[in-house]
């Protein structure tokens, strides 16, 4: 298997799950509706799991474009590869997404509320308050990207795997992106992953979702720009700490 197919995979199966557990809990007469932000978080951090034992191996299991560049800004990540890594992990959060709603597209046509649909594909805020959004999106990805550091000793590259622990090395990743949802997920559905939200909000667009709202591209630059920026600014504050 290649960096690309298992970042590809990977990623795939992180939104499966991912968004998954959010169809799963919000979506109606499925047998989790109404289970709450603890189940969506553990959840959530379960894929995370997931994702990181497939890819680990292979592509070092970024998974995600604000560590891909997070990486590459801290020298250890060839800035050759970045563009390739995010092609996968575009299209594996788009594939994924689409699962999603291939399993639950009976319970979207349940579904009445628009809102409850997109969200099982992208974040939107609690509160809309783009400077604190965007905060927010900040936070939460340096504290990703900053302790993903020094899990690996900041390196992820194609040959090393998470931790270098096998599965086992998954373990905490999983931890912290379930803190991070926990601890700061209840303001902007911390997207922390420029990947897991755009590529589904352009399914989303795309998918004949019976009934479905616009897919809130006025918002959308945030979980983007956010991400990225928390990421730089991790590998920043890494590389001068070190």
């Amino acid at each position: 298997m290649t960096p690309f197919l298992a970042e590809f995979i990977g990623t795939a199966v992180l939104i499966l799950l991912g968004n998954g557990v959010v169809a799963n809990v919000v979506l109606n007469k499925t047998k989790g509706n109404s289970g709450g932000w603890i189940v969506i978080t553990t959840g959530w951090a379960l894929a995370v799991y997931v994702g990181v034992v497939i890819a680990g191996p292979v592509s070092g299991a970024h998974l995600n474009p604000a560590v891909t560049i997070g990486l590459a800004m801290a020298n250890k990540f060839a800035w050759s590869q970045v563009p390739v890594f995010i092609l996968a992990q575009m299209l594996g959060a788009m594939a994924g997404t689409t699962l999603v709603w291939l399993n639950y597209k009976d319970h979207y046509e349940n579904t009445a509320d628009t809102g409850l649909q997109r969200a099982t594909f992208c974040t939107t805020p609690a509160i809309v308050n783009i400077p604190r959004n965007v905060l927010c999106e900040i936070t939460g990805t340096f504290v990703l990207v900053f302790t993903v550091f020094y899990f690996t000793g900041g390196e992820m590259s194609d040959t090393k795997a998470p931790i270098g622990m096998g599965s086992l090395g998954a373990i905490p990743v999983a931890f912290l992106v379930w803190a991070i949802g926990l601890s700061l997920g209840g303001t902007t559905g911390y997207a922390i992953n420029p990947a897991r939200d755009l590529g589904p909000r352009i399914m989303h667009q795309l998918l004949p979702i019976k009934g479905k709202s616009d897919s809130d591209w006025p918002y959308a630059w945030v979980p983007v720009l956010g991400p990225i920026a928390g990421a730089a600014l991790a590998a920043i504050c890494y590389t001068a700490l070190k």
